[in-house]
C-alpha cells in the first residue's frame, strides 16, 4: 500500500554504495521528522546522550516511491516498511574506477520529486584488493562484550571523542594504498551490527580520524524503544552483507579484519572455507584474552593454509605480519 507523501520534513538518505558496470548497488532511507544535525561536538554529556537518542526518535516511510537519477538512467522501486530502499542496476555508459556522485528523488503521487538525496557510489579497479572491516572493537574501541561500559562510551561520546585502537589508522591507510596507485586507494567495506542510525556519526568518526573512505553495510533502522538493543544482531545477518560483497565483485580477492569480541572468527573462517580463492587473509584483533585459545583454534581450522591468518594483541602486530606476507610492501 502506497503512503501518501505530505509531509515537508520527509529526507531521502542516501549511504555510499559499490559496484562495477555490470552490478551497482545502492541503499538508502526515506524518513520522516526533523532532520537531526550535530553543530557542534561538545564533551558535555547531556547533549551527546541527547544528540544519541534523537538518531532513534525517527519515523520510517514505507511504500512510497524513490527515483534513482544515474547518468541518463532512470531507476524506480518503493521503500520497505522501515522506509529502508534499494537499487541494483547496470549502467550503460562506461564506469570509470574512483567515487561518482548520484541523486535519489522520493516522488509524489503525479510523480514528481518532493525531496533529493545526494550520495556517491564506488567502483574499484577489478585488479585490487578489497578490504572488508568490522568496527566495533576492530577500528572503534567499543567495548562490545560489556553492555554497561558499552552503552556508557555510547551515550557519553561523540564522532571525535570516540577512540580508535593504537596505529589503527596508520594500518588502514598503509593497506589503502598497498599495490595500488596513488589516486585510486583500495576499496574497503565495513561491515557492522550498528544500525543505520548510526551512519552520520560513523562517517564522521571515520572522516576525523583520517581512516579510509569506504561503503557501510549496517544493520537495521531501530526506533526509540530499541536503543538499548543497539548492535544487538544475529550474525547471520553479517555474514549475509558480506556474501553479498563477495557476489558484487567476483574478480575481486579480499583481506578481512575483525574482532574476537563476538563472531567475527567464526564468520570469517565460514567464508574463507567457502570461498578460498576469494581470500587472502584474515585478520583478527584478541580483544578477548578469555578467547584466544579459542578463536586460534578457529583460525586454525581453515582447510586452505594458503590463506594467511593473524591474531593480534596490537596493531603493530599486524602490520608486521602483513609485510612479512606480501601484503604491505
Amino acid at each position: 500500500m502506497e503512503h501518501k507523501v505530505n509531509n515537508s520534513d520527509i529526507s531521502v538518505k542516501v549511504y555510499h554504495g559499490y559496484g562495477h558496470k555490470e552490478n551497482l548497488i545502492l541503499y538508502g532511507h526515506v524518513l520522516s521528522g526533523k532532520k537531526v544535525v550535530r553543530r557542534r561536538y561538545t564533551t558535555n554529556v547531556l547533549k551527546n546522550v541527547l544528540h544519541l537518542i534523537k538518531l532513534f526518535f525517527v519515523t520510517p516511510v514505507p511504500g512510497v516511491r524513490v527515483q534513482l537519477e544515474w547518468g541518463e538512467q532512470k531507476f524506480y522501486t518503493t521503500t520497505e516498511k522501515d522506509g529502508f530502499f534499494k537499487f541494483e542496476w547496470q549502467s550503460t555508459a562506461n564506469v570509470d574506477a574512483g567515487w561518482h556522485f548520484l541523486k535519489v528523488h522520493l516522488l509524489n503521487e503525479q510523480g514528481q520529486p518532493t525531496a533529493t538525496g545526494e550520495g556517491k557510489i564506488f567502483v574499484p579497479h577489478s585488479t585490487q584488493y578489497g578490504f572488508i572491516s568490522d568496527i566495533d572493537d576492530t577500528v572503534l574501541v567499543s567495548h562490545s562484550a560489556d553492555t554497561g561500559k558499552k552503552l556508557r562510551v555510547m551515550f557519553t561520546k561523540n564522532p571525535r571523542s570516540r577512540k580508535t585502537f593504537a596505529d589503527v589508522v596508520r594500518f588502514y591507510k598503509l593497506l589503502a594504498f598497498a599495490h595500488t596507485e596513488p589516486d585510486l586507494p583500495n576499496p574497503f567495506f565495513y561491515v557492522s551490527s550498528s544500525e543505520w542510525n548510526l551512519y552520520d556519526d560513523l562517517n564522521e568518526f571515520f572522516k576525523h580520524n583520517g581512516l579510509p573512505k569506504g561503503a557501510f553495510l549496517l544493520n537495521k533502522i531501530k526506533r526509540w524503544y530499541e536503543l538499548l538493543q543497539t548492535g544487538a544482531t544475529k550474525h547471520q545477518g553479517k555474514l549475509m552483507r558480506v556474501v553479498r560483497i563477495f557476489e558484487a565483485f567476483p574478480k575481486q580477492r579480499f583481506v578481512l579484519l575483525g574482532d574476537n569480541s563476538q563472531k567475527d572468527p567464526e564468520i570469517y573462517a565460514l567464508l574463507a572455507n567457502k570461498y578460498p580463492e576469494r581470500i587472502i587473509a584474515l585478520y583478527i584483533r584478541n580483544i578477548s584474552p578469555e578467547r584466544e585459545g579459542f578463536t586460534q583454534n578457529v583460525l586454525d581450522s581453515i582447510q586452505d593454509k594458503s590463506i594467511h591468518t593473524c591474531l593480534f594483541k596490537h596493531t603493530d602486530e599486524a602490520i608486521l605480519h602483513s609485510k612479512s606476507v606480501g601484503l604491505l610492501e
